[in-house]
């Protein structure tokens, strides 16, 4: 178990390159959910476009919501936009640095979850094959409106014994595919420009502000771990301290139960100096407080 913790700790860090390793691990696990998944159309009007629409919208909302999970910084952002003033004034740059990061790591995966759906055109094929004008193809346009609409809910079911040996079956599948990866190839194009635009625009702004933005993102969040880090050592020196000075109390009913008392282990005044002086449960309560609500100014001078 404390292996665990620790390789989950270790992959909720701040490195960039350990949170684009994660991301690009959910992209590539999108591609392979989707190719593993049975896609198996209702073909029925009314559920036809409630089961390609949710295929398509429902599982990358899941990875964007796994995306924020993962990314430490998401509770460290929140943390430092909902805290008091304090001591400290918040820098609204910093945290939009911050969800603007957040926000783009997550939303790779479900934007090729998105695009690749899209090209491969099940899903659009089987939420709109009931949304085709039937006139606009030979085999549906002298059937009845009922029956035109229970013909191209069947589209997407080519096995299907009302449209298995159907032309306009394949024309409507084509017509649908067509525009599906169509719009799959806008997206990622848009995709690709808008991240070539923003890979080589970045020097016409003020690189001075961002620089300073990305420093103060990064001193928050490793201020966080290293205050929760202090917080685990003294919280562990504390109980050793109690738990020794329970021992203290009791010695003599447990001498006269006969048991071995433990020896005090060497170093109990290093460990008192470590205490840093607090040593009541109030003073914890106190400084934990002082922390959330009055931040210290980033001054060591």
């Amino acid at each position: 178990m404390d292996r665990f913790r620790m390789i989950f700790q270790y992959f909720q860090s701040n490195s960039e390159s350990v949170m684009n390793g994660i991301c690009g691990l959910l992209a590539l696990a999108s591609i392979k959910i989707y190719t593993c998944f049975d896609f198996s159309c209702p073909c029925l009007p009314q559920y036809n476009m409630a089961y390609g629409l949710g295929i398509m919208f429902v599982p990358p909302i899941a990875f964007f919501l796994c995306g924020l999970i993962l990314n430490r910084q998401t509770l460290v952002m929140l943390e430092e936009w909902r805290r008091p003033q304090g001591h400290r004034r918040k820098d609204l740059a910093v945290i939009r640095y911050m969800c603007s990061s957040i926000l783009q790591r997550a939303m790779i995966a479900p934007a090729v979850w998105i695009v690749v759906a899209l090209l491969d055109g099940k899903c659009l094929i089987c939420a709109f094959s009931g949304s085709v004008d039937p006139e606009k193809f030979v085999g549906f346009a002298n059937a009845t409106p009922e029956q035109a609409q229970e013909l191209l809910a069947k589209v997407p079911c080519k096995d299907d014994e009302l449209v298995r040996n159907s032309t306009s079956r394949r024309a409507v599948s084509r017509y649908l595919r067509c525009w599906s990866q169509a719009l799959g190839w806008s997206i990622l194009s848009m995709l690709i420009i808008a991240a070539f635009l923003a890979r080589w625009l970045r020097p016409c702004f003020n690189q001075a502000a961002l620089l300073q933005t990305r420093h103060w993102s990064n001193y928050i969040d490793i201020e966080q771990k290293i205050f929760e880090e202090t917080c685990c050592e003294h919280s562990r020196l504390f109980a050793h301290k109690c738990i020794l000075h329970f021992f203290e109390s009791m010695r003599e009913e447990i001498r006269q139960h006969s048991f071995d008392l433990p020896g005090e282990k060497e170093g109990a005044e290093g460990e008192e100096d470590l205490l840093r002086g607090i040593t009541h449960q109030n003073q914890v309560n106190k400084l934990l407080k002082m922390w959330y609500y009055e931040k210290p100014p980033l001054d060591v001078s």
